[in-house]
């Protein structure tokens, strides 16, 4: 490996050459906020259909990190590997930079399949520079900071996030006020074309500066290594067939749903016929899983990467996650349209919506205080003050935004329990993940048992909670896989596919009368639930690889 993780300098200035991916990641992903609504009028599309844009978005992570092993397993030549993190970046940039092009030809074409097409190209290139930077940023430094660095790169992600609609909702409609329904199909009427062309010219012309940043760094080492893959047939035929019984499932579905008329639902009978294949896809997945891990402990030869149960329990822990963290956000508008929960119009939910997603970012933030490497006492107040800077940026977003911030006031007296909670983990992995699994169990049971403001909050504590997850699992994962550790970051990056799947379980779930909105809950209570017991069983199995992770890599300062 090219890293010196002595030369705390250069290495340093190469990770804030390699975060700005992190950002584009964010940012692209929240304009699809944007474009979700833009489609829904244009395209005369349901609110299902008009989903697809996610659902295709998400997908092709899992399909890019899975062809990405699969050449890997067939030929025996790991592509990332073969190839450098920093070489994989700029490819990854290329093809989303390819995607922009797909988009612009679909836009002017009036394609709507044809900007599906062109999502799915750029998040294609977004997993690529994933399976690349996230260990890249492990890599390069200490091993002690490793989760630290992820953490700091998920932040610059969700300022990203936080940012990214903004900016496109200016570019596009001139406007960064919420809208009701009504107010965008007007705004969409008007909307001209060539809005859409300049802003994916735009956006691809940032991909190649990008792409030209990393390839002429020389901040940035390469980050290449022995190129080899070790056959594993078997891993590879549990996930084709996993994906060929997926297929299976939904491609019927999503036919049906494109086979609707403009404004025609489905009967009642359909519809809960498709939450049971909803179910079924995920019993697929879970299934797939656990029978490899079971196979994998009698014979681990030909299972390459998921011989280690760290690893496929860590793919189930990052599809959890991910699919929590997502349904969390995406059901919230229709919970704060109830009565009960305030009775909100669709203008005013916005920055509720904000709110959560700035969390992650108030989360992420805190959680890479410690890259900087300040003294403890220092650290202890930047852990209670940093939150609080990223909760005064969340706000300030939201009035450049022109809405109204003043329901969510309140809310920052439930940022200084993620401080406490921070220092409870002592900056150990499993710990940590445990402490942040458990109080999401405790604020989703809080929002599921009572109404209101306080429900609300609750429920928006999630963001906080999910925050730190994704560098805690994925450092826990890929412990101690060894040359295995780019395979295992490709099937963590597949996993990414929960939220495409427990979202819509829990909308379907809502549909049913006698559940509802606010009771479909309960699904993030059960995802918090496995988060928490792979915390605990990842530590034991960890030790008895010889692996005492909390003790020699978690340790504080």
């Amino acid at each position: 490996m090219e890293l010196n993780t002595n030369a705390k300098t250069n290495n340093s200035g190469a990770l804030s050459t390699l975060v700005t991916v992190f950002f584009f990641w964010g940012f692209i992903a929240a304009g699809n906020s944007v474009f979700i609504p833009y489609c829904k009028h244009h395209f005369s599309l349901d609110q299902f259909q008009s989903q697809l844009i996610d659902f295709a978005f998400y997908l092709a992570y899992y399909v890019g990190a899975l062809v990405l092993y699969a050449i890997a397993s067939l030929f025996g030549k790991d592509v990332v590997a073969r190839w450098g993190y920093r070489n994989s970046i700029v490819y990854g940039l290329l093809f989303s930079a390819l995607g922009a092009l797909v988009m612009i030809l679909a836009v002017n074409a009036n394609s709507f399949p044809g900007m599906l097409m062109g999502l799915f190209a750029v998040a294609l290139g977004f997993s690529l520079q994933q399976t690349a930077a996230n260990p890249f940023a492990a890599l390069l430094g200490p091993a002690e900071t490793g989760a630290h660095r992820i953490t700091l790169g998920g932040g610059i992600n969700s300022f990203g996030t936080a940012i990214g609609p903004i900016v496109v909702g200016l570019a596009l409609f001139g406007t960064t006020k919420a809208t009701t329904g009504e107010q965008i199909s007007e705004l969409v009427k008007t909307l001209g074309l060539s809005n859409v062309t300049i802003l994916y010219t735009c956006v691809g012309a940032l991909f190649l500066l990008a792409a030209g940043l990393f390839y002429f760094s020389k901040k940035l080492p390469a980050g290449k290594y022995e190129s080899h893959a070790n056959s594993s047939p078997k891993a590879l035929a549990a996930l084709m067939i996993m994906t060929v019984l997926l297929i299976a499932i939904f491609v019927p579905v999503f036919r049906s749903y494109l086979g609707l008329q403009p404004g025609e639902k489905a009967s009642q009978e359909v519809e809960m016929d498709r939450m049971k294949w909803l179910f079924g896809g995920l019993i697929i997945i879970v299934g797939t899983l656990l029978i490899s891990l079971a196979l994998a402990r009698r014979n681990g030869s030909g299972w390459g990467a998921m011989r280690y149960p760290q690893l496929v329990l860590g793919m189930l822990a990052i599809f959890t996650y991910v699919g929590v963290e997502v349904t969390i956000g995406s059901n919230l508008g229709e919970l704060l349209k109830q009565p009960l929960f305030g009775g909100y119009s669709s203008a005013q939910i916005a920055p509720f919506a904000s709110m959560y997603w700035g969390s992650l970012m108030i989360g992420r933030w805190t959680g890479s205080i410690k890259i900087f490497e300040p003294t403890v006492s220092v650290r202890n107040v930047l852990i209670f003050v940093v939150p609080l800077v990223a909760f005064a940026v969340v706000i300030g977003v939201n009035a450049i935004a022109q809405n109204d911030p003043a329901p969510l006031y309140w809310y920052v007296v439930c940022i200084p329990i993620q401080g406490i909670a921070f220092l409870a983990g002592q900056d150990k992995p499993a710990k940590t993940l445990l402490i942040f699994s458990l109080l999401g169990i405790i604020c989703m049971l809080v929002g599921i048992l009572t109404t209101g403001q306080v429900a609300t909050y609750a429920f928006l504590s999630g963001g906080l909670f999910c925050s730190i997850m994704w560098p805690a699992i994925f450092v826990l994962a890929i412990a101690g896989l060894g040359k295995f550790t780019s395979q295992g970051s490709a099937f963590l990056i597949m996993m990414i596919l929960g939220g495409s799947i427990i979202p819509p379980i829990q909308g379907k779930l809502a549909d049913i009368a006698a559940i509802g909105i606010h009771n479909s809950y309960w699904v993030a209570v059960f995802c918090f639930g496995y988060l928490a017991l792979f915390a605990i069983s990842v530590k034991g199995i960890l030790r008895r690889q010889g692996i005492d992770y909390d003790s020699t890599i978690g340790e504080g300062h």
